[in-house]
Protein backbone atom coordinates (compact mmCIF):
# COMPACT_ATOMS: atom_id res chain seq x y z
CA UNK A 1 0.00 0.00 0.00
CA UNK A 2 1.34 3.79 -0.69
CA UNK A 3 -0.71 6.27 0.76
CA UNK A 4 0.96 9.79 -0.37
CA UNK A 5 -0.41 12.76 1.77
CA UNK A 6 1.26 16.31 0.99
CA UNK A 7 0.27 18.92 3.42
CA UNK A 8 0.98 22.80 2.41
CA UNK A 9 4.26 21.80 0.28
CA UNK A 10 6.16 25.04 -1.13
CA UNK A 11 9.74 25.02 -2.71
CA UNK A 12 11.67 28.15 -3.13
CA UNK A 13 14.82 28.93 -5.02
CA UNK A 14 15.78 31.92 -2.77
CA UNK A 15 13.33 34.69 -3.02
CA UNK A 16 11.34 32.45 -5.66
CA UNK A 17 8.38 30.24 -4.94
CA UNK A 18 8.20 27.64 -7.51
CA UNK A 19 5.26 25.24 -5.73
CA UNK A 20 2.90 27.40 -3.46
CA UNK A 21 0.86 25.57 -0.54
CA UNK A 22 0.40 22.20 -2.51
CA UNK A 23 -1.95 20.07 -0.43
CA UNK A 24 -3.30 16.97 -1.81
CA UNK A 25 -4.07 13.15 -0.77
CA UNK A 26 -3.38 10.03 -3.09
CA UNK A 27 -4.57 6.94 -2.57
CA UNK A 28 -2.87 3.73 -2.39
CA UNK A 29 -3.21 2.23 -6.31
CA UNK A 30 -4.42 5.75 -8.01
CA UNK A 31 -3.13 6.59 -11.09
CA UNK A 32 -2.80 10.45 -10.51
CA UNK A 33 -1.74 13.09 -13.58
CA UNK A 34 -0.10 15.85 -13.24
CA UNK A 35 -1.12 18.37 -16.08
CA UNK A 36 -0.08 22.16 -16.66
CA UNK A 37 1.69 24.53 -19.27
CA UNK A 38 5.32 24.62 -19.31
CA UNK A 39 6.77 25.80 -16.35
CA UNK A 40 3.76 25.43 -13.83
CA UNK A 41 5.74 23.26 -11.48
CA UNK A 42 4.81 19.84 -12.26
CA UNK A 43 8.14 17.99 -12.63
CA UNK A 44 9.32 19.99 -9.77
CA UNK A 45 6.09 18.32 -7.49
CA UNK A 46 7.43 15.04 -9.17
CA UNK A 47 10.90 15.51 -8.01
CA UNK A 48 10.09 16.61 -4.11
CA UNK A 49 8.16 13.36 -4.46
CA UNK A 50 11.14 11.51 -5.31
CA UNK A 51 13.38 13.43 -3.00
CA UNK A 52 15.56 14.77 -6.04
CA UNK A 53 14.18 18.20 -4.67
CA UNK A 54 14.49 19.49 -1.22
CA UNK A 55 11.16 20.52 0.90
CA UNK A 56 11.36 24.17 1.24
CA UNK A 57 8.52 23.58 4.09
CA UNK A 58 5.45 21.51 4.38
CA UNK A 59 5.55 17.49 4.51
CA UNK A 60 4.99 14.75 2.44
CA UNK A 61 3.98 11.66 4.03
CA UNK A 62 4.00 7.69 2.59
CA UNK A 63 1.88 5.47 4.36
CA UNK A 64 1.65 7.91 6.91
CA UNK A 65 5.43 8.39 7.35
CA UNK A 66 6.80 11.64 7.07
CA UNK A 67 9.80 11.24 4.76
CA UNK A 68 10.88 14.65 3.79
CA UNK A 69 14.81 13.96 4.80
CA UNK A 70 14.39 10.69 4.24
CA UNK A 71 16.97 9.83 0.52
CA UNK A 72 15.58 8.98 -2.79
CA UNK A 73 16.55 5.24 -2.24
CA UNK A 74 14.60 5.18 1.00
CA UNK A 75 11.36 6.46 0.13
CA UNK A 76 10.19 3.15 -2.23
CA UNK A 77 9.71 4.89 -5.16
CA UNK A 78 10.88 4.04 -8.72
CA UNK A 79 11.01 6.98 -11.84
CA UNK A 80 10.95 6.75 -15.16
CA UNK A 81 12.36 9.49 -17.03
CA UNK A 82 11.67 11.22 -20.15
CA UNK A 83 15.18 10.50 -21.61
CA UNK A 84 15.16 6.66 -20.63
CA UNK A 85 18.39 7.14 -18.92
CA UNK A 86 20.03 3.77 -19.73
CA UNK A 87 23.92 3.25 -19.54
CA UNK A 88 24.83 2.05 -23.08
CA UNK A 89 27.42 -0.02 -22.74
CA UNK A 90 24.68 -2.24 -20.42
CA UNK A 91 22.63 -5.26 -22.16
CA UNK A 92 18.76 -4.69 -21.37
CA UNK A 93 19.31 -7.12 -18.93
CA UNK A 94 22.36 -5.57 -17.02
CA UNK A 95 20.26 -2.34 -17.29
CA UNK A 96 17.05 -3.71 -15.60
CA UNK A 97 19.31 -5.60 -12.77
CA UNK A 98 21.48 -3.07 -12.08
CA UNK A 99 19.77 -1.32 -9.13
CA UNK A 100 19.23 -5.18 -7.71
CA UNK A 101 22.94 -5.80 -8.58
CA UNK A 102 23.71 -2.29 -6.29
CA UNK A 103 21.45 -4.11 -3.34
CA UNK A 104 23.43 -7.07 -2.97
CA UNK A 105 20.52 -9.18 -4.27
CA UNK A 106 21.52 -12.73 -4.74
CA UNK A 107 21.20 -13.84 -8.30
CA UNK A 108 19.19 -15.63 -8.80
CA UNK A 109 16.69 -13.31 -7.45
CA UNK A 110 17.70 -10.68 -9.54
CA UNK A 111 17.26 -13.14 -12.93
CA UNK A 112 13.62 -14.40 -11.58
CA UNK A 113 12.59 -11.06 -11.19
CA UNK A 114 14.71 -9.51 -14.67
CA UNK A 115 12.75 -12.51 -16.29
CA UNK A 116 9.72 -11.96 -14.86
CA UNK A 117 9.36 -8.00 -15.88
CA UNK A 118 10.90 -8.61 -19.10
CA UNK A 119 7.93 -11.17 -19.96
CA UNK A 120 5.20 -8.46 -18.59
CA UNK A 121 6.97 -6.05 -20.93
CA UNK A 122 7.40 -7.88 -23.75
CA UNK A 123 11.17 -7.46 -23.67
CA UNK A 124 12.10 -11.11 -23.32
CA UNK A 125 13.91 -11.50 -26.51
CA UNK A 126 15.76 -8.47 -26.82
CA UNK A 127 17.21 -8.93 -22.75
CA UNK A 128 20.91 -9.50 -24.70
CA UNK A 129 20.64 -6.93 -26.94
CA UNK A 130 22.54 -3.23 -26.13
CA UNK A 131 19.81 -0.05 -26.07
CA UNK A 132 21.23 1.34 -29.47
CA UNK A 133 19.66 -1.55 -31.25
CA UNK A 134 16.14 -0.69 -29.80
CA UNK A 135 13.59 1.32 -30.84
CA UNK A 136 12.22 4.45 -28.64
CA UNK A 137 9.53 2.68 -27.76
CA UNK A 138 11.36 -0.29 -26.72
CA UNK A 139 13.92 1.72 -24.78
CA UNK A 140 11.15 3.21 -22.80
CA UNK A 141 10.03 -0.44 -21.64
CA UNK A 142 13.43 -1.01 -20.38
CA UNK A 143 13.07 2.27 -18.24
CA UNK A 144 10.12 1.00 -17.05
CA UNK A 145 11.50 -2.84 -16.61
CA UNK A 146 14.04 -1.12 -14.81
CA UNK A 147 11.51 0.42 -12.36
CA UNK A 148 9.27 -2.82 -11.92
CA UNK A 149 12.13 -4.92 -10.68
CA UNK A 150 12.53 -3.04 -7.27
CA UNK A 151 8.73 -3.49 -6.54
CA UNK A 152 8.57 0.06 -5.69
CA UNK A 153 5.32 1.05 -3.90
CA UNK A 154 4.86 4.32 -5.97
CA UNK A 155 5.86 4.89 -9.52
CA UNK A 156 6.83 8.15 -10.92
CA UNK A 157 6.65 9.17 -14.69
CA UNK A 158 8.03 12.45 -16.00
CA UNK A 159 7.02 12.44 -19.32
CA UNK A 160 8.20 9.47 -20.68
CA UNK A 161 6.57 9.58 -24.13
CA UNK A 162 7.71 12.73 -25.01
CA UNK A 163 10.18 11.59 -27.54
CA UNK A 164 8.15 9.09 -29.22
CA UNK A 165 6.06 9.20 -32.51
CA UNK A 166 2.49 9.55 -32.28
CA UNK A 167 1.92 5.99 -32.88
CA UNK A 168 4.11 4.59 -30.33
CA UNK A 169 2.78 7.48 -27.90
CA UNK A 170 -0.88 5.77 -28.35
CA UNK A 171 1.17 2.29 -27.91
CA UNK A 172 2.50 3.26 -24.64
CA UNK A 173 -0.48 4.87 -23.25
CA UNK A 174 -1.89 1.58 -23.32
CA UNK A 175 0.86 -0.73 -21.96
CA UNK A 176 1.52 1.68 -19.25
CA UNK A 177 -2.58 1.56 -18.47
CA UNK A 178 -2.04 -2.13 -18.73
CA UNK A 179 0.82 -2.46 -16.36
CA UNK A 180 -1.02 0.07 -13.67
CA UNK A 181 -3.43 -2.90 -13.52
CA UNK A 182 -1.64 -5.64 -13.04
CA UNK A 183 0.22 -3.40 -10.23
CA UNK A 184 -3.33 -2.69 -8.61
CA UNK A 185 -1.54 -1.95 -4.79
CA UNK A 186 1.42 0.38 -7.05
CA UNK A 187 0.41 4.33 -6.87
CA UNK A 188 1.58 5.78 -10.11
CA UNK A 189 1.99 9.52 -10.30
CA UNK A 190 2.48 11.05 -14.21
CA UNK A 191 3.31 14.11 -15.24
CA UNK A 192 2.90 15.31 -18.69
CA UNK A 193 1.80 18.64 -21.17
CA UNK A 194 -0.34 15.98 -23.15
CA UNK A 195 -3.44 16.62 -21.80
CA UNK A 196 -4.87 13.76 -24.12
CA UNK A 197 -2.65 11.41 -22.22
CA UNK A 198 -4.05 12.89 -18.90
CA UNK A 199 -7.75 12.14 -20.17
CA UNK A 200 -6.93 8.63 -21.22
CA UNK A 201 -4.89 7.71 -18.66
CA UNK A 202 -5.59 9.05 -15.35
CA UNK A 203 -7.97 8.04 -12.49
CA UNK A 204 -7.57 11.81 -11.61
CA UNK A 205 -6.00 14.95 -12.60
CA UNK A 206 -4.37 17.48 -11.19
CA UNK A 207 -4.08 20.84 -13.13
CA UNK A 208 -1.49 23.30 -11.85
CA UNK A 209 -0.34 26.91 -13.28
CA UNK A 210 2.28 28.85 -11.57
CA UNK A 211 2.68 26.06 -9.14
CA UNK A 212 -0.70 26.04 -7.18
CA UNK A 213 -3.03 23.55 -7.64
CA UNK A 214 -6.13 24.64 -9.96
CA UNK A 215 -8.26 21.55 -10.01
CA UNK A 216 -8.10 18.05 -8.92
CA UNK A 217 -10.77 15.29 -10.19
CA UNK A 218 -11.48 12.48 -12.58
CA UNK A 219 -10.86 13.48 -16.31
CA UNK A 220 -14.89 13.94 -17.17
CA UNK A 221 -15.29 15.94 -13.69
CA UNK A 222 -12.65 18.82 -15.45
CA UNK A 223 -14.27 18.40 -18.37
CA UNK A 224 -17.56 18.81 -17.68
CA UNK A 225 -17.40 20.84 -14.50
CA UNK A 226 -14.19 23.34 -14.67
CA UNK A 227 -13.97 25.33 -12.00
CA UNK A 228 -12.36 28.46 -14.17
CA UNK A 229 -11.57 29.71 -17.56
CA UNK A 230 -7.70 28.29 -17.05
CA UNK A 231 -9.15 24.69 -16.58
CA UNK A 232 -11.98 24.63 -18.99
CA UNK A 233 -9.69 26.36 -22.06
CA UNK A 234 -6.53 23.88 -20.49
CA UNK A 235 -8.78 20.29 -20.51
CA UNK A 236 -10.31 19.78 -23.98
CA UNK A 237 -8.80 19.27 -27.55
CA UNK A 238 -9.39 21.70 -29.57
CA UNK A 239 -9.92 24.01 -26.64
CA UNK A 240 -13.20 25.44 -25.43
CA UNK A 241 -14.54 28.32 -27.66
CA UNK A 242 -14.79 31.30 -24.94
CA UNK A 243 -16.52 34.42 -26.32
CA UNK A 244 -17.62 37.76 -24.40
CA UNK A 245 -19.26 41.29 -25.16
CA UNK A 246 -22.37 40.79 -26.57
CA UNK A 247 -21.27 37.46 -27.47
CA UNK A 248 -22.23 36.49 -23.52
CA UNK A 249 -24.38 38.82 -22.82
CA UNK A 250 -27.58 36.74 -24.22
CA UNK A 251 -26.28 34.33 -21.01
CA UNK A 252 -25.98 37.17 -18.47
CA UNK A 253 -22.49 36.51 -18.23
CA UNK A 254 -18.70 37.88 -18.61
CA UNK A 255 -17.72 35.01 -20.72
CA UNK A 256 -19.88 31.98 -22.27
CA UNK A 257 -18.13 29.14 -22.88
CA UNK A 258 -19.05 26.02 -24.84
CA UNK A 259 -16.92 22.90 -26.32
CA UNK A 260 -16.26 22.68 -30.42
CA UNK A 261 -18.40 19.54 -29.68
CA UNK A 262 -21.10 21.09 -28.62
CA UNK A 263 -22.32 23.78 -31.08
CA UNK A 264 -24.80 22.90 -34.28
CA UNK A 265 -24.64 24.40 -37.53
CA UNK A 266 -28.36 26.58 -37.64
CA UNK A 267 -29.88 28.55 -40.29
CA UNK A 268 -31.67 32.06 -39.29
CA UNK A 269 -32.56 31.37 -35.85
CA UNK A 270 -28.94 31.02 -34.94
CA UNK A 271 -27.25 32.63 -31.66
CA UNK A 272 -24.13 33.64 -33.91
CA UNK A 273 -22.94 34.22 -37.49
CA UNK A 274 -20.18 33.99 -38.94
CA UNK A 275 -17.68 33.65 -42.18
CA UNK A 276 -15.88 30.05 -42.44
CA UNK A 277 -12.35 30.62 -42.65
CA UNK A 278 -10.48 27.06 -42.33
CA UNK A 279 -11.59 23.33 -42.15
CA UNK A 280 -9.67 20.52 -41.45
CA UNK A 281 -11.84 17.15 -42.63
CA UNK A 282 -10.04 14.56 -40.37
CA UNK A 283 -12.43 11.99 -42.17
CA UNK A 284 -14.06 10.89 -38.80
CA UNK A 285 -14.26 14.38 -37.90
CA UNK A 286 -14.72 18.01 -39.68
CA UNK A 287 -13.27 21.04 -37.83
CA UNK A 288 -14.26 23.97 -38.89
CA UNK A 289 -12.83 27.70 -37.84
CA UNK A 290 -15.37 30.56 -38.38
CA UNK A 291 -15.06 34.38 -37.63
CA UNK A 292 -18.07 36.21 -35.67
CA UNK A 293 -16.08 39.10 -34.60
CA UNK A 294 -15.55 37.79 -31.43
CA UNK A 295 -11.45 38.37 -31.68
CA UNK A 296 -10.71 34.87 -32.16
CA UNK A 297 -12.47 32.13 -34.77
CA UNK A 298 -14.63 30.09 -32.79
CA UNK A 299 -14.43 26.05 -33.41
CA UNK A 300 -16.81 23.43 -34.60
CA UNK A 301 -16.66 19.98 -34.49
CA UNK A 302 -18.80 17.84 -36.71
CA UNK A 303 -18.79 14.30 -37.05
CA UNK A 304 -17.63 12.73 -40.45
CA UNK A 305 -17.44 14.84 -43.52
CA UNK A 306 -19.16 18.36 -43.58
CA UNK A 307 -19.45 19.87 -46.90
CA UNK A 308 -18.15 23.15 -45.88
CA UNK A 309 -15.92 25.67 -47.65
CA UNK A 310 -14.05 28.41 -46.82
CA UNK A 311 -15.97 31.53 -47.24
CA UNK A 312 -19.26 29.96 -47.06
CA UNK A 313 -21.63 32.09 -44.40
CA UNK A 314 -23.02 30.15 -41.60
CA UNK A 315 -24.77 30.20 -38.15
CA UNK A 316 -24.29 28.49 -34.80
CA UNK A 317 -25.68 27.68 -31.90
CA UNK A 318 -24.74 25.82 -28.07
CA UNK A 319 -26.91 22.08 -27.72
CA UNK A 320 -29.51 22.72 -25.81
CA UNK A 321 -27.59 23.99 -22.44
CA UNK A 322 -23.88 22.74 -23.31
CA UNK A 323 -22.51 25.66 -22.12
CA UNK A 324 -20.40 27.20 -19.36
CA UNK A 325 -21.08 30.31 -18.04
CA UNK A 326 -18.18 32.47 -15.83
CA UNK A 327 -18.08 35.81 -14.03
CA UNK A 328 -15.39 38.45 -14.54
CA UNK A 329 -13.55 36.33 -12.36
CA UNK A 330 -13.27 33.57 -14.61
CA UNK A 331 -15.36 31.23 -12.04
CA UNK A 332 -18.00 29.22 -12.81
CA UNK A 333 -21.72 30.51 -12.81
CA UNK A 334 -24.99 27.94 -12.73
CA UNK A 335 -26.57 28.09 -15.78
Amino acid sequence: MADLKISNLYKRYGPVEVLKDINLDIRSGEFIVFVGPSGCGKSTLLRTISGLESISSGSLEIDGRVVNDVAPSKRGIAMVFQSYALYPHMTVFDNMAYSLKLLNTPKDEIRKKVEAAAEKLQLTQYLDRLPKALSGGQRQRVAIGRAIVRDPRVFLFDEPLSNLDAALRVQMRIEIAELHESLPNTTMIYVTHDQVEAMTMADRIVVLKDGEVQQVGTPIELYERPNSLFVAGFIGSPKMNFLTGQFAEKYKAHTVGVRPEHIELANGDAVWHGKVIHTEALGSDTFIYADIGSGEPIVVRQRGNAPITPGSEIGFSPEGDHFHRFDQNGRPMAN
